[in-house]
Formats: structure tokens, sequence, C-alpha cells
């Protein structure tokens, strides 16, 4: 552990990369990092220094623009992508790792009701000044809306615009781009192209062109069906965007994320009564993610901090092969100090958790 200086507050943090090494009744233990996409990127898109703790990142999308908008890209992990190399970050893949170092994976049921907008934010600017993109802090280009309420709009608005100058579109050269995060509230059609309504920003519409949009439903189709069916969950985007000339914000790139009512990703029904169940426990669980890994790569959906064996869960998709259930099975050899729950949906109902 060591003591990192964050503004004005002194905070005792994990040393970067030990979370395994910590024992299992430890608060800083985190699950191994191979269980999850995580551990293919360590080394190569994420490169920690252990001195700083800074995460240096290499991403697969661009933070300017040089003359006409290029032609609209939804970020992801599939074959569409153009950041699925694994050796760069995508933008789902930067939202996945910011969650991570937010530590908003984490959950125990000593939490209920304590997890509110303000306090993600904080947890997740917070994350993003341990990370540098392209030279320079990641913080300097991520913007996070602040809780909106209605007594204090001229100042949010205010300090909205000083945030937003850097998007601005210069006289001349290339147009710098920030990354939004943020909540999907709706996405409304508009006269030309989709207007993006963000939570906490209702008077402030992002612009998304009609190809961006036909992408974005076909992509994230199974992300969009899952917030449709739970009006509890949240649909969290990252996006890059510039400002026109005339003050829109424009979408260039985006990615989308469901998070469960107490903000905890999840990628499938299946995963959803997992964490649902896991969210009841008191245990700490950690919820896995998958980075730039495709859906035929297994993963540890979560894993459970619990003496003296953590135990690890996997959910076999009904359309896994028999590559996928050998590569499974390696992967559990992998870590032997892990408990394995497995949950094959396709042969049942899911198996209840294990007591001690």
């Amino acid at each position: 552990m060591y003591i990192a200086q964050v503004g004005d507050q002194y905070i005792v943090k994990r040393m970067p990369l030990s979370g395994s090494e910590h024992d299992a009744a430890c608060p800083s233990y985190d699950a191994p990092d191979e269980l999850s996409g995580l551990g293919v990127l360590l080394g190569s898109a994420i490169q920690v220094d252990p001195e700083s703790g800074l995460s240096a990142l290499k991403v697969g999308f661009s933070l300017t623009r040089v003359g006409a908008r290029a032609m609209p890209v939804v970020g992801g992990n599939g074959a569409d992508s153009v950041a699925g190399d694994t050796k760069k970050l995508s933008l789902r893949s930067l939202l996945h790792y910011l969650w991570h170092r937010a530590e908003l994976t984490a959950w125990t049921s000593r939490w209920a009701g304590k997890r509110h907008w303000w306090n993600i934010r904080w947890h997740l600017l917070e994350a993003a000044q341990q990370m540098t993109v392209k030279g320079g802090m990641l913080n300097e280009v991520l913007f996070v809306p602040e809780p909106f309420r209605a007594s204090d709009k001229a100042a949010i608005e205010q300090r909205r615009a000083v945030a937003l100058a850097p998007a601005l579109p210069p006289r001349s050269g290339p147009r710098k781009l920030m990354i939004l995060l943020g909540e999907v509230k709706e996405v409304l059609p508009a006269r030309t192209g989709h207007r993006l309504i963000v939570k906490h920003m209702p008077d402030f519409p992002f612009i998304l062109d009609e190809g961006l949009h036909r992408r974005l439903q076909s992509r994230y189709e199974n992300e969009l069906a899952l917030w449709g069916a739970d009006n509890a969950s949240h649909l969290m985007m990252i996006a890059t965007f510039g400002l026109s000339p005339v003050g829109l914000a424009n979408v260039e790139e985006l990615g989308l994320m469901v998070v469960a009512e107490n903000w905890v990703p999840y990628e499938s029904a299946y995963e959803k009564k997992l964490i649902d169940a896991l969210a009841k426990v008191n245990e700490r669980s950690v919820k896995g993610l998958r980075y730039n890994l495709s859906a035929d790569k297994p993963t540890a959906a979560a894993v459970l901090q619990r003496e003296p064996l953590p135990l690890a869960f996997y959910i076999v998709p009904p359309s896994a092969d028999e590559y996928y259930e050998e590569a499974l099975r390696d992967l559990i050899a992998l870590r032997p100090e892990l408990g394995a729950w497995i949950w094959r949906p396709g042969e049942g109902e899911m198996p209840p958790l294990p007591s001690h």
C-alpha cells in the first residue's frame, strides 16, 4: 500500500498490479487480471508505472480531427471496430478500464442505497487522474457531467462551458476532440440525424448523424435490448466529440455499456441474474469485464472475495463449442488458488450461490 495525494486529500491506495497478491480478507484484494480481458492489455495497451502509479494508455481512436468529419465509428470489441487490436484500447475498453480503476465493478450488500451519480462521477474523475493518453492526462480531455440541480443551473452551465472550451474549433489546424462519459437518457430523431440526450445535461444534446446512428443500432443491439428490458438499469456511453462553430456537440465515435441499478456492469440476461444474486451477499464481489476480448473467449463473470478461497464465477453461453470449453478449462487451471462456480444456461437454471 502507499499514500497518494489527490488534490488536497491523502488516500491510502494499493500498489499497482498487486491486487491478486493481497489476502482474500484484505479490502484491497482484487481478482487476477488473467480472468478478464484486462490481462491481455497490461504491458501493451496499458503500461503501469510502478513508481508513480500512472497508467499510460495506447488507444485506437483519435482525439483530433483534420478537415471535414470522417466516417462515424461505433467503438467496441467486435470485428467491425477499427479499434479491435488488443494492443490498443477501443473506446469501450477505455470505459471498462475507467470503471474498473474507479472500483465501480466491486459490490457488497452493505453499500445498498449508497451509490449515486455524484460519487460515481468523483471516483471516475479520480481514476482518470491516474491515466495518460496520447501524451497528456486523461482527466484533461474527459468530461463527466456533474449532477444537475435546477437551483444551480446557471453556475453548472458556466462550469460546463469552461470545461468544454478545448473542444471548440480553432481558427486553423486540426480540431481537438474530448471524451464524454455519461448516462444515456434517450435518443430522439432530429430534422437531420438524431439527438442523444445525456442525463444531467438535458439542455445540451449530442448530435449523431444517420450513419453513426445506424451503426449504433446494429453494433450495440444487445446492449440496447438489455437496457430496454430493465427500467432500473443504466446505459452508459463513452464518446469522442467536438464542438461545431455554432456550438453543437457532434459525436465522432462512441461505445455503450449496460450497468445494473447498483451500477455494476453486465452484458447478458444471465450475467444480470448473477450480479443480482451477488448484490445480496455481504461479501465483496468484483465483476469481470471483457475489454477487447470477443464473446467466444471465456472470462470470469465475477469473483467473490471469500475466505479462505475466493470464488470465480463462469457463465458458459448456450452457443459455446468444444474450443470454448477447452479454453475455459485452461483458464480455471491457470488460477488454482480460486474456486470455480460454473453455470451453463443451456442446461438449466442458475445454480445457487455456494454457502460457506
